[in-house]
């Protein structure tokens, strides 16, 4: 069944780090001959799988020819990704008469994204979940790009980091609009995360006994909705370009043919 997209583009950066890459907007930073979202759309494409895809972002995206491989490429409809991810599932709506059953929501800073790590994801999620959120274990994340750790959270059944690609009902996302732009807002912070959740999570979290199962259950309370963790997901859905490090390895690793190949 093929999946509609979003994918918001509307990430920054700035001084030095966009110097550097030679642009101000994280999507359309070059990677050997192509931008972050040409390596997204031509991965998504080439899933087999995609329905229609559509990206959110500002006029430099717009008017870029990056954006040729998307249905549509909107205007930003907001200052934050959720309200941009709403402005784009009113487009779905209008385009199909109605809103899908689910959305896929990846975001356009993600260098090593492949055809696999999308459907491996997609095949994994539980049809009757939700919201469906890839977890990757630090060992897993670890093997794949050695050398390069990133920031995981602690949790009783290991240290994990959160991909940047979902999958959901866009039925929950509307309903849900101001906690998710609560979590958006805290997602750089572990203790902001978890204060989302309540005061005697940050406790289970201090001390260590914080479970993926306990996170399920609490926001499942908290949204009215079913939401899962879905492990074994590919390393590629939770690397992403934030910081100028992270745009030196990846450029090095894609030059050497590692991201093509893995």
């Amino acid at each position: 069944m093929a999946i509609d997209a979003i994918l918001p583009a509307g990430g920054r950066i700035h001084g030095g780090f966009a110097e550097e890459a030679g642009t101000e907007i994280k999507a359309l930073i070059p990677l050997h001959g192509r931008t972050l979202l040409e390596r997204i759309l031509a991965a998504l494409r080439d899933t087999g799988r995609a329905g229609r895809i559509v990206v959110i972002g500002p006029d430099e995206v717009a008017a870029h020819p990056a954006g040729r491989g998307a249905d549509a490429v909107l205007a930003e409809g907001g200052p934050s990704s959720p309200a941009n991810i709403l402005h784009g599932l009113e487009w779905l709506r209008e385009a199909r008469s109605g809103l899908p059953d689910r959305v896929l929501i990846v975001t356009t800073d993600l260098p090593f994204l492949t055809p696999g790590a999308i459907t491996g994801f997609l095949d994994a999620c539980p049809s009757e979940v939700d919201i469906c959120v890839p977890l990757i274990r630090r060992e897993e994340y670890e093997a794949r790009f050695p050398g390069f750790a990133v920031r995981y959270v602690r949790l009783r059944d290991g240290r994990w980091t959160l991909g940047c690609a979902f999958l959901a009902d866009p039925q929950a996302i509307i309903r849900n609009r101001a906690r998710i732009e609560a979590a958006f807002a805290a997602r750089k912070s572990q203790i902001a995360m978890i204060r989302l959740l309540g005061p005697m999570f940050i406790v289970r979290f201090v001390v260590g006994r914080l479970t993926i199962a306990d996170i399920e259950r609490r926001c499942a309370a908290l949204l009215g909705c079913a939401g899962g963790a879905v492990l074994g997901c590919a390393p590629e859905l939770a690397f992403d370009i934030d910081l100028p490090k992270e745009y030196r390895y990846a450029a090095e690793q894609l030059g050497r043919g590692e991201g093509a190949s893995a």
